[in-house]
Protein backbone atom coordinates (compact mmCIF):
# COMPACT_ATOMS: atom_id res chain seq x y z
CA UNK A 1 0.00 0.00 0.00
CA UNK A 2 2.45 2.44 -1.63
CA UNK A 3 0.49 5.71 -1.98
CA UNK A 4 3.47 7.42 -4.04
CA UNK A 5 3.22 4.47 -6.48
CA UNK A 6 -1.18 4.53 -7.20
CA UNK A 7 -0.44 8.15 -7.30
CA UNK A 8 1.94 7.38 -10.41
CA UNK A 9 -0.14 5.15 -11.68
CA UNK A 10 -2.92 7.59 -12.25
CA UNK A 11 -0.75 10.05 -13.73
CA UNK A 12 -0.19 8.03 -16.79
CA UNK A 13 -3.21 6.03 -16.60
CA UNK A 14 -0.70 3.16 -17.53
CA UNK A 15 -3.05 0.51 -16.84
CA UNK A 16 -5.99 2.03 -19.00
CA UNK A 17 -9.31 2.57 -17.74
CA UNK A 18 -10.40 1.75 -14.17
CA UNK A 19 -13.54 -0.21 -14.25
CA UNK A 20 -14.53 0.85 -10.81
CA UNK A 21 -13.62 4.51 -9.39
CA UNK A 22 -14.98 4.61 -6.03
CA UNK A 23 -15.21 8.09 -4.64
CA UNK A 24 -14.96 7.49 -0.42
CA UNK A 25 -12.43 5.68 1.67
CA UNK A 26 -14.92 4.81 5.03
CA UNK A 27 -16.38 1.11 5.21
CA UNK A 28 -18.59 1.67 1.96
CA UNK A 29 -16.48 2.63 -0.28
CA UNK A 30 -13.81 -0.50 0.42
CA UNK A 31 -16.57 -2.56 0.87
CA UNK A 32 -16.95 -1.91 -2.42
CA UNK A 33 -13.55 -2.28 -3.38
CA UNK A 34 -12.92 -5.88 -1.63
CA UNK A 35 -15.89 -6.90 -3.26
CA UNK A 36 -14.58 -5.49 -6.47
CA UNK A 37 -11.33 -6.59 -6.22
CA UNK A 38 -12.31 -10.29 -4.97
CA UNK A 39 -13.83 -10.36 -8.70
CA UNK A 40 -10.70 -9.19 -10.21
CA UNK A 41 -12.15 -6.37 -11.09
CA UNK A 42 -9.99 -2.83 -11.23
CA UNK A 43 -11.03 -0.49 -8.38
CA UNK A 44 -9.50 2.21 -6.88
CA UNK A 45 -10.64 4.22 -4.08
CA UNK A 46 -10.34 7.52 -3.56
CA UNK A 47 -10.57 9.68 -0.09
CA UNK A 48 -10.56 13.31 0.38
CA UNK A 49 -8.87 12.70 4.19
CA UNK A 50 -7.85 9.26 5.81
CA UNK A 51 -9.52 6.03 5.61
CA UNK A 52 -12.60 5.89 8.05
CA UNK A 53 -11.58 9.49 8.74
CA UNK A 54 -15.51 10.24 9.21
CA UNK A 55 -18.21 8.16 10.25
CA UNK A 56 -16.65 4.74 9.94
CA UNK A 57 -14.33 5.42 13.10
CA UNK A 58 -17.09 6.69 15.66
CA UNK A 59 -18.91 3.41 15.80
CA UNK A 60 -20.15 1.76 19.19
CA UNK A 61 -17.38 -0.77 18.26
CA UNK A 62 -19.74 -2.97 17.48
CA UNK A 63 -20.41 -5.86 14.94
CA UNK A 64 -23.91 -6.47 16.04
CA UNK A 65 -27.19 -7.48 14.41
CA UNK A 66 -28.64 -4.84 16.08
CA UNK A 67 -31.27 -5.79 18.85
CA UNK A 68 -33.41 -2.67 18.46
CA UNK A 69 -33.97 -3.71 14.46
CA UNK A 70 -35.21 -7.10 16.06
CA UNK A 71 -37.71 -4.90 18.22
CA UNK A 72 -38.75 -2.70 15.07
CA UNK A 73 -39.75 -5.69 13.23
CA UNK A 74 -36.85 -5.47 10.67
CA UNK A 75 -36.28 -9.14 10.35
CA UNK A 76 -34.48 -9.04 6.85
CA UNK A 77 -31.94 -6.73 8.25
CA UNK A 78 -30.99 -8.53 11.48
CA UNK A 79 -30.93 -11.67 9.64
CA UNK A 80 -28.09 -10.21 6.73
CA UNK A 81 -26.72 -8.37 9.56
CA UNK A 82 -26.14 -11.60 11.74
CA UNK A 83 -24.83 -13.41 8.80
CA UNK A 84 -22.34 -10.50 7.86
CA UNK A 85 -21.09 -10.38 11.65
CA UNK A 86 -20.62 -14.28 11.38
CA UNK A 87 -18.81 -14.08 7.95
CA UNK A 88 -16.47 -11.06 9.15
CA UNK A 89 -15.40 -13.17 12.52
CA UNK A 90 -14.04 -15.49 10.17
CA UNK A 91 -12.52 -13.42 7.70
CA UNK A 92 -10.81 -11.00 10.43
CA UNK A 93 -10.85 -13.04 13.27
CA UNK A 94 -8.36 -11.11 14.56
CA UNK A 95 -10.07 -7.35 14.59
CA UNK A 96 -14.01 -9.24 15.54
CA UNK A 97 -14.09 -10.95 19.44
CA UNK A 98 -17.11 -12.81 20.77
CA UNK A 99 -18.34 -10.32 23.15
CA UNK A 100 -20.97 -11.04 25.66
CA UNK A 101 -23.93 -8.39 26.63
CA UNK A 102 -26.05 -8.34 29.98
CA UNK A 103 -29.12 -6.65 29.68
CA UNK A 104 -30.20 -5.93 33.85
CA UNK A 105 -33.70 -6.70 34.43
CA UNK A 106 -35.81 -4.18 37.18
CA UNK A 107 -39.04 -6.37 36.19
CA UNK A 108 -39.72 -9.78 35.79
CA UNK A 109 -41.37 -8.98 32.66
CA UNK A 110 -38.51 -7.46 30.64
CA UNK A 111 -36.97 -10.73 31.48
CA UNK A 112 -39.38 -12.84 29.76
CA UNK A 113 -39.72 -10.07 26.82
CA UNK A 114 -35.83 -9.80 26.35
CA UNK A 115 -35.27 -13.74 26.75
CA UNK A 116 -37.65 -14.09 24.42
CA UNK A 117 -36.63 -12.19 21.52
CA UNK A 118 -32.90 -12.92 22.17
CA UNK A 119 -33.67 -16.64 21.32
CA UNK A 120 -35.18 -15.21 17.86
CA UNK A 121 -31.83 -13.10 17.64
CA UNK A 122 -30.25 -16.37 18.04
CA UNK A 123 -32.16 -18.67 15.48
CA UNK A 124 -32.03 -15.82 12.83
CA UNK A 125 -28.17 -16.20 13.00
CA UNK A 126 -28.14 -19.78 12.03
CA UNK A 127 -24.97 -21.53 11.90
CA UNK A 128 -23.23 -18.53 12.32
CA UNK A 129 -24.57 -18.17 16.37
CA UNK A 130 -21.55 -16.75 18.37
CA UNK A 131 -23.64 -18.17 21.45
CA UNK A 132 -26.96 -18.80 22.84
CA UNK A 133 -28.79 -16.06 25.07
CA UNK A 134 -30.33 -17.51 28.51
CA UNK A 135 -32.14 -15.36 31.18
CA UNK A 136 -29.58 -15.46 34.52
CA UNK A 137 -30.53 -14.82 37.69
CA UNK A 138 -30.03 -11.84 40.13
CA UNK A 139 -27.02 -13.27 41.66
CA UNK A 140 -25.63 -14.42 38.39
CA UNK A 141 -25.67 -10.82 36.65
CA UNK A 142 -24.16 -9.50 39.63
CA UNK A 143 -21.41 -11.62 39.50
CA UNK A 144 -20.61 -10.61 36.18
CA UNK A 145 -21.07 -6.61 36.38
CA UNK A 146 -20.59 -6.31 39.55
CA UNK A 147 -20.94 -1.82 39.36
CA UNK A 148 -24.40 -2.63 38.22
CA UNK A 149 -26.78 -0.78 40.61
CA UNK A 150 -28.64 -3.72 42.65
CA UNK A 151 -31.31 -1.90 44.28
CA UNK A 152 -34.80 -3.75 42.54
CA UNK A 153 -32.54 -6.08 40.00
CA UNK A 154 -34.28 -8.76 39.26
CA UNK A 155 -31.84 -10.76 36.96
CA UNK A 156 -31.17 -10.42 33.68
CA UNK A 157 -30.49 -11.88 29.94
CA UNK A 158 -27.12 -11.93 28.18
CA UNK A 159 -27.18 -12.59 24.52
CA UNK A 160 -23.74 -12.65 22.52
CA UNK A 161 -22.77 -10.13 19.30
CA UNK A 162 -19.61 -9.04 18.24
CA UNK A 163 -17.06 -6.13 19.21
CA UNK A 164 -14.37 -5.09 17.46
CA UNK A 165 -11.96 -2.10 15.75
CA UNK A 166 -13.62 0.00 13.24
CA UNK A 167 -11.06 2.30 11.49
CA UNK A 168 -8.11 -0.91 12.06
CA UNK A 169 -10.87 -2.77 10.01
CA UNK A 170 -10.81 -0.17 7.33
CA UNK A 171 -6.97 0.02 7.55
CA UNK A 172 -6.84 -3.55 7.16
CA UNK A 173 -9.46 -3.54 4.11
CA UNK A 174 -7.50 -0.91 2.42
CA UNK A 175 -4.50 -3.24 2.86
CA UNK A 176 -6.77 -6.54 1.43
CA UNK A 177 -7.64 -4.61 -1.94
CA UNK A 178 -4.08 -3.67 -2.42
CA UNK A 179 -2.43 -6.80 -2.35
CA UNK A 180 -5.73 -7.82 -4.44
CA UNK A 181 -4.26 -5.34 -7.28
CA UNK A 182 -6.54 -2.64 -6.32
CA UNK A 183 -5.38 0.80 -5.56
CA UNK A 184 -6.30 3.15 -2.10
CA UNK A 185 -5.76 6.62 -1.76
CA UNK A 186 -5.68 9.01 1.01
CA UNK A 187 -6.08 12.87 0.86
CA UNK A 188 -7.14 13.31 -2.88
CA UNK A 189 -10.51 14.50 -2.73
CA UNK A 190 -12.87 14.23 -5.76
CA UNK A 191 -13.57 17.99 -7.13
CA UNK A 192 -15.71 16.93 -10.33
CA UNK A 193 -17.10 14.13 -12.41
CA UNK A 194 -15.78 13.90 -15.83
CA UNK A 195 -18.79 12.61 -18.28
CA UNK A 196 -18.49 12.07 -21.86
CA UNK A 197 -22.00 11.56 -24.09
CA UNK A 198 -23.69 12.52 -21.30
CA UNK A 199 -22.43 9.55 -18.92
CA UNK A 200 -20.22 9.82 -16.02
CA UNK A 201 -17.10 8.33 -17.27
CA UNK A 202 -14.61 9.30 -14.65
CA UNK A 203 -13.49 12.28 -11.91
CA UNK A 204 -11.14 15.22 -11.49
CA UNK A 205 -9.17 15.01 -8.38
CA UNK A 206 -6.75 17.03 -6.10
CA UNK A 207 -3.78 15.39 -4.04
CA UNK A 208 -4.81 17.64 -1.16
CA UNK A 209 -1.14 17.78 -0.38
CA UNK A 210 1.05 18.34 -3.31
CA UNK A 211 -2.31 20.41 -5.34
CA UNK A 212 -1.90 18.47 -7.74
CA UNK A 213 -4.98 17.60 -10.27
CA UNK A 214 -5.70 14.32 -11.46
CA UNK A 215 -8.48 12.69 -14.46
CA UNK A 216 -8.97 9.53 -13.59
CA UNK A 217 -11.03 7.25 -16.08
CA UNK A 218 -13.58 4.47 -14.38
CA UNK A 219 -16.31 2.39 -16.15
CA UNK A 220 -18.38 2.96 -13.29
CA UNK A 221 -18.02 5.73 -11.08
CA UNK A 222 -19.50 4.65 -7.30
CA UNK A 223 -20.57 7.93 -4.68
CA UNK A 224 -20.06 5.71 -0.87
CA UNK A 225 -19.21 8.84 0.65
CA UNK A 226 -21.49 8.57 3.43
CA UNK A 227 -22.98 11.69 4.96
CA UNK A 228 -21.08 13.49 1.86
CA UNK A 229 -23.34 11.71 -0.78
CA UNK A 230 -25.46 14.99 -1.69
CA UNK A 231 -21.98 16.51 -2.70
CA UNK A 232 -21.43 13.91 -5.34
CA UNK A 233 -24.61 14.14 -6.29
CA UNK A 234 -24.84 17.51 -7.18
CA UNK A 235 -21.56 17.38 -9.09
CA UNK A 236 -23.64 14.85 -11.19
CA UNK A 237 -26.99 17.41 -10.85
CA UNK A 238 -26.51 20.77 -9.77
CA UNK A 239 -30.51 21.03 -8.57
CA UNK A 240 -30.14 17.51 -7.07
CA UNK A 241 -32.35 17.39 -3.90
CA UNK A 242 -30.55 16.35 -0.87
CA UNK A 243 -31.57 12.29 0.10
CA UNK A 244 -29.35 12.20 3.38
CA UNK A 245 -30.09 13.95 6.94
CA UNK A 246 -27.06 13.53 9.41
CA UNK A 247 -28.49 12.18 12.69
CA UNK A 248 -25.45 12.19 15.43
CA UNK A 249 -23.84 9.77 17.58
CA UNK A 250 -21.77 10.44 21.03
CA UNK A 251 -19.89 8.24 22.52
CA UNK A 252 -17.63 8.68 26.12
CA UNK A 253 -15.11 6.68 27.17
CA UNK A 254 -14.45 5.88 30.77
CA UNK A 255 -11.53 3.60 32.59
CA UNK A 256 -12.38 0.22 33.05
CA UNK A 257 -13.14 0.89 36.93
CA UNK A 258 -16.77 1.47 35.85
CA UNK A 259 -17.07 -1.88 34.19
CA UNK A 260 -14.45 -4.14 35.48
CA UNK A 261 -15.39 -7.54 34.26
CA UNK A 262 -15.61 -8.81 30.41
CA UNK A 263 -19.16 -8.29 30.13
CA UNK A 264 -20.54 -5.70 28.17
CA UNK A 265 -23.73 -3.54 29.74
CA UNK A 266 -27.09 -3.14 26.71
CA UNK A 267 -29.72 -0.91 28.33
CA UNK A 268 -32.81 -1.48 25.70
CA UNK A 269 -34.89 1.68 26.94
CA UNK A 270 -33.58 4.92 27.40
CA UNK A 271 -35.01 8.41 27.82
CA UNK A 272 -34.67 8.90 23.73
CA UNK A 273 -35.97 5.90 22.74
CA UNK A 274 -32.17 5.18 21.50
CA UNK A 275 -30.42 1.56 22.88
CA UNK A 276 -27.53 2.66 25.08
CA UNK A 277 -24.28 0.30 25.45
CA UNK A 278 -21.11 0.21 27.89
CA UNK A 279 -18.55 -1.96 25.97
CA UNK A 280 -15.03 -2.95 27.06
CA UNK A 281 -12.92 -1.56 24.60
CA UNK A 282 -8.88 -1.40 24.65
CA UNK A 283 -9.13 -1.56 28.33
CA UNK A 284 -11.51 1.15 28.62
CA UNK A 285 -15.32 1.51 28.12
CA UNK A 286 -16.72 3.00 25.37
CA UNK A 287 -20.54 4.43 26.54
CA UNK A 288 -23.18 5.47 23.95
CA UNK A 289 -24.98 6.69 22.19
CA UNK A 290 -27.44 9.58 21.31
CA UNK A 291 -29.47 10.19 18.51
CA UNK A 292 -29.49 13.76 17.47
CA UNK A 293 -30.65 15.17 13.96
CA UNK A 294 -28.33 18.02 12.37
CA UNK A 295 -28.70 19.89 9.91
CA UNK A 296 -25.39 20.18 8.77
CA UNK A 297 -22.34 17.77 8.96
CA UNK A 298 -18.62 17.76 8.67
CA UNK A 299 -15.55 15.73 8.60
CA UNK A 300 -14.95 16.81 12.31
CA UNK A 301 -18.27 16.78 14.95
CA UNK A 302 -18.64 17.98 17.83
CA UNK A 303 -20.50 16.42 21.03
CA UNK A 304 -23.01 18.85 22.28
CA UNK A 305 -23.58 19.09 25.78
CA UNK A 306 -26.70 17.64 26.18
CA UNK A 307 -25.42 14.52 24.17
CA UNK A 308 -22.52 14.44 27.03
CA UNK A 309 -25.21 15.11 29.90
CA UNK A 310 -27.77 12.25 28.51
CA UNK A 311 -24.99 9.60 28.41
CA UNK A 312 -23.25 10.60 32.29
CA UNK A 313 -26.87 10.55 33.41
CA UNK A 314 -28.12 7.44 31.65
CA UNK A 315 -24.93 5.60 33.14
CA UNK A 316 -25.55 6.88 36.56
CA UNK A 317 -28.88 5.11 36.31
CA UNK A 318 -26.98 1.62 36.42
CA UNK A 319 -24.10 2.18 37.58
CA UNK A 320 -23.06 1.77 41.21
CA UNK A 321 -20.25 4.56 40.54
CA UNK A 322 -21.32 7.71 38.77
CA UNK A 323 -19.21 8.80 35.98
CA UNK A 324 -18.49 12.37 36.04
CA UNK A 325 -17.39 14.73 33.28
CA UNK A 326 -13.62 14.58 35.28
CA UNK A 327 -13.67 10.57 34.39
CA UNK A 328 -14.45 11.27 30.74
CA UNK A 329 -11.24 10.07 29.02
CA UNK A 330 -12.28 10.92 25.49
CA UNK A 331 -15.67 12.27 23.62
CA UNK A 332 -15.97 11.45 20.43
CA UNK A 333 -18.90 12.21 17.73
CA UNK A 334 -20.08 10.53 15.00
CA UNK A 335 -22.49 11.32 12.08
CA UNK A 336 -25.03 8.72 10.66
CA UNK A 337 -26.27 8.75 6.97
CA UNK A 338 -30.13 8.31 7.38
CA UNK A 339 -32.13 9.04 4.65
CA UNK A 340 -33.48 12.71 4.88
CA UNK A 341 -36.97 12.45 6.84
CA UNK A 342 -40.32 12.97 4.82
CA UNK A 343 -42.24 16.09 5.98
CA UNK A 344 -41.61 17.29 9.45
CA UNK A 345 -40.64 13.79 10.74
CA UNK A 346 -37.79 14.21 13.12
CA UNK A 347 -37.49 10.59 14.08
CA UNK A 348 -34.30 9.61 13.05
CA UNK A 349 -33.89 6.36 15.20
CA UNK A 350 -36.56 4.84 13.48
CA UNK A 351 -35.02 4.85 10.10
CA UNK A 352 -34.51 1.66 8.63
CA UNK A 353 -30.78 1.03 8.47
CA UNK A 354 -30.91 -1.25 5.13
CA UNK A 355 -29.04 0.07 2.15
CA UNK A 356 -29.98 1.57 -0.96
CA UNK A 357 -28.58 1.58 -4.53
CA UNK A 358 -29.46 4.13 -6.33
CA UNK A 359 -28.68 4.91 -10.36
CA UNK A 360 -28.61 8.35 -11.58
CA UNK A 361 -29.72 9.11 -15.26
CA UNK A 362 -25.85 9.52 -15.69
CA UNK A 363 -24.77 6.49 -15.05
CA UNK A 364 -23.48 7.53 -11.35
CA UNK A 365 -24.37 5.10 -8.55
CA UNK A 366 -24.64 6.32 -5.40
CA UNK A 367 -24.58 3.63 -2.34
CA UNK A 368 -26.35 5.43 0.96
CA UNK A 369 -27.55 3.36 4.68
CA UNK A 370 -25.85 0.53 6.01
CA UNK A 371 -23.50 -0.01 8.67
CA UNK A 372 -19.86 -1.18 9.37
CA UNK A 373 -21.39 -4.78 10.01
CA UNK A 374 -23.25 -5.43 6.54
CA UNK A 375 -20.08 -3.23 4.67
CA UNK A 376 -18.89 -6.39 2.49
CA UNK A 377 -22.98 -6.94 2.03
CA UNK A 378 -23.51 -3.21 0.92
CA UNK A 379 -20.08 -4.01 -1.55
CA UNK A 380 -21.51 -7.12 -3.54
CA UNK A 381 -24.75 -5.66 -3.90
CA UNK A 382 -23.59 -1.91 -5.12
CA UNK A 383 -20.86 -4.20 -7.47
CA UNK A 384 -23.59 -6.22 -8.96
CA UNK A 385 -25.19 -3.06 -9.92
CA UNK A 386 -21.99 -1.38 -11.47
CA UNK A 387 -21.81 -4.85 -13.55
CA UNK A 388 -24.94 -4.08 -15.12
CA UNK A 389 -24.71 -0.55 -15.72
CA UNK A 390 -20.73 -0.43 -16.79
CA UNK A 391 -21.32 -3.44 -18.81
CA UNK A 392 -18.74 -5.64 -17.29
CA UNK A 393 -17.82 -9.14 -17.59
CA UNK A 394 -19.87 -11.05 -15.30
CA UNK A 395 -18.34 -12.28 -12.29
CA UNK A 396 -19.12 -14.11 -8.70
CA UNK A 397 -18.26 -12.11 -5.34
CA UNK A 398 -15.64 -13.97 -4.03
CA UNK A 399 -15.38 -11.35 -0.59
CA UNK A 400 -17.32 -13.67 1.75
CA UNK A 401 -14.24 -16.27 1.77
CA UNK A 402 -11.73 -13.50 1.24
CA UNK A 403 -9.55 -13.12 4.50
CA UNK A 404 -8.89 -9.37 5.38
CA UNK A 405 -5.03 -8.55 6.18
CA UNK A 406 -3.62 -9.36 9.07
CA UNK A 407 -6.01 -11.88 10.08
CA UNK A 408 -4.76 -14.68 12.48
CA UNK A 409 -7.13 -17.25 13.83
CA UNK A 410 -4.74 -17.62 17.81
CA UNK A 411 -5.72 -14.06 19.30
CA UNK A 412 -4.94 -12.82 23.23
CA UNK A 413 -7.71 -9.90 22.72
CA UNK A 414 -5.88 -9.40 26.39
CA UNK A 415 -2.51 -8.21 24.22
CA UNK A 416 -2.59 -4.38 23.42
CA UNK A 417 -1.21 -5.15 20.51
CA UNK A 418 -3.76 -7.84 19.14
CA UNK A 419 -4.83 -5.70 17.06
CA UNK A 420 -1.79 -5.87 14.17
CA UNK A 421 -2.66 -9.81 13.83
CA UNK A 422 -0.13 -11.42 11.79
CA UNK A 423 1.62 -8.09 11.03
CA UNK A 424 3.14 -8.09 14.25
CA UNK A 425 5.91 -10.48 14.03
CA UNK A 426 6.80 -7.58 11.17
CA UNK A 427 7.05 -5.12 14.07
CA UNK A 428 8.88 -7.01 16.23
CA UNK A 429 11.50 -7.42 13.37
CA UNK A 430 11.67 -3.52 12.60
CA UNK A 431 12.53 -3.71 16.81
CA UNK A 432 14.94 -5.92 16.52
CA UNK A 433 16.95 -4.24 13.84
CA UNK A 434 16.44 -1.34 15.62
CA UNK A 435 16.45 -1.82 19.09
CA UNK A 436 15.55 2.14 20.11
CA UNK A 437 12.13 1.46 18.32
CA UNK A 438 11.17 -0.31 21.46
CA UNK A 439 10.98 2.55 23.40
CA UNK A 440 7.40 3.56 24.82
CA UNK A 441 5.66 6.75 23.81
CA UNK A 442 3.90 6.95 26.77
CA UNK A 443 4.42 5.59 30.11
CA UNK A 444 0.94 4.64 30.61
CA UNK A 445 0.85 2.28 27.61
CA UNK A 446 2.01 0.02 25.49
CA UNK A 447 2.58 1.97 21.99
CA UNK A 448 5.90 1.85 20.87
CA UNK A 449 8.06 3.87 18.38
CA UNK A 450 8.16 0.62 15.87
CA UNK A 451 4.47 1.09 15.62
CA UNK A 452 4.65 4.89 13.86
CA UNK A 453 7.08 3.62 11.48
CA UNK A 454 5.01 0.95 10.67
CA UNK A 455 2.20 2.96 9.93
CA UNK A 456 4.05 5.19 7.45
CA UNK A 457 5.84 2.65 5.64
CA UNK A 458 2.73 0.36 5.39
CA UNK A 459 -0.79 1.97 6.76
CA UNK A 460 -0.40 5.21 4.40
CA UNK A 461 -0.53 6.95 8.31
CA UNK A 462 0.33 10.47 6.16
CA UNK A 463 -0.28 12.59 9.46
CA UNK A 464 -0.25 12.36 13.50
CA UNK A 465 -3.69 12.27 13.46
CA UNK A 466 -4.24 9.21 11.24
CA UNK A 467 -1.68 7.56 13.45
CA UNK A 468 -3.06 8.67 17.23
CA UNK A 469 -6.19 8.81 15.78
CA UNK A 470 -7.06 5.91 13.32
CA UNK A 471 -3.98 3.87 13.48
CA UNK A 472 -3.44 3.18 17.26
CA UNK A 473 -6.64 4.59 18.60
CA UNK A 474 -5.28 6.97 20.84
CA UNK A 475 -7.05 9.73 20.61
CA UNK A 476 -10.95 7.74 21.17
CA UNK A 477 -9.22 6.07 23.82
CA UNK A 478 -7.23 9.06 26.15
CA UNK A 479 -7.35 12.16 24.31
CA UNK A 480 -4.49 13.85 26.84
CA UNK A 481 -2.19 10.98 26.28
CA UNK A 482 -2.74 11.43 22.55
CA UNK A 483 -1.84 15.32 23.02
CA UNK A 484 1.61 14.23 25.16
CA UNK A 485 2.46 11.36 22.54
CA UNK A 486 2.41 13.93 19.97
CA UNK A 487 5.84 15.59 19.61
CA UNK A 488 7.64 12.00 19.61
CA UNK A 489 5.05 10.81 17.35
CA UNK A 490 5.46 13.69 14.40
CA UNK A 491 9.44 13.39 15.15
CA UNK A 492 9.55 10.12 14.16
CA UNK A 493 6.97 11.01 11.01
CA UNK A 494 8.86 13.92 10.17
CA UNK A 495 12.11 11.78 9.20
CA UNK A 496 10.40 8.66 7.92
CA UNK A 497 8.21 10.91 5.45
CA UNK A 498 11.08 13.53 4.70
CA UNK A 499 9.44 16.16 6.38
CA UNK A 500 11.17 19.45 8.51
CA UNK A 501 11.16 20.86 11.55
CA UNK A 502 8.43 23.39 10.85
CA UNK A 503 6.46 20.62 9.52
CA UNK A 504 6.62 18.71 12.62
CA UNK A 505 5.80 21.59 14.95
CA UNK A 506 2.57 22.45 12.76
CA UNK A 507 1.43 19.40 12.89
CA UNK A 508 1.98 19.37 16.61
CA UNK A 509 -0.12 22.06 17.05
CA UNK A 510 -2.93 21.27 14.17
CA UNK A 511 -3.77 17.76 16.35
CA UNK A 512 -3.11 19.56 20.09
CA UNK A 513 -6.26 21.83 19.02
CA UNK A 514 -8.28 19.10 17.68
CA UNK A 515 -7.27 16.34 20.65
CA UNK A 516 -8.96 19.46 22.77
CA UNK A 517 -12.28 18.80 21.06
CA UNK A 518 -12.11 14.82 22.40
CA UNK A 519 -11.85 16.36 25.79
CA UNK A 520 -14.30 18.34 28.42
CA UNK A 521 -11.85 20.40 29.78
CA UNK A 522 -8.23 21.75 27.92
CA UNK A 523 -5.29 20.30 28.27
CA UNK A 524 -2.12 21.57 27.77
CA UNK A 525 0.38 19.56 27.17
CA UNK A 526 3.20 18.54 29.27
CA UNK A 527 6.73 20.20 28.61
CA UNK A 528 9.32 17.72 27.71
Amino acid sequence: MKREETLKLIAGQSEGVWDLVIIGGGATGLGVALDAVSRGYKAIVLEQSDFSKGTSSRSTKLVHGGVRYLAQGNIDLVREALRERGLLQKNAPHLVQNEIFVIPNYSWWDKFFYTVGLTVYDLLSGKLSLGRSKGISRKEAISRISTIKQEGLKGGVIYHDGQFDDSRLAVNVAQTISEQGGGVLNYLEVTGLIKKDGKVAGVQAVDNESGKEYSINGKAVINATGVFVDEILSMDQPDHKNIVRPSQGVHIVLEREFLPGNDAIMIPKTDDGRVLFAVPWHNKVVVGTTDTPLNEHSLEPTALEKEIDFILHTADKYLTKKPTRSDVKSVFAGLRPLAAPQGDSQKTKEISRSHKVMVSDTGLITITGGKWTTFRKMGEDTVDKAITIAKLPKVKSASEKLPVHGAKESVDFNDPHYFYGSDMEEIKKLMKKEPALQDKLHEDYQHVKAEVIWAVKNEMARTIEDFLARRIRMLFLDARAAIDMAPEVADLMSRELGKDTEWAKNQVDAFTKLANQYLLEKYEPQQA
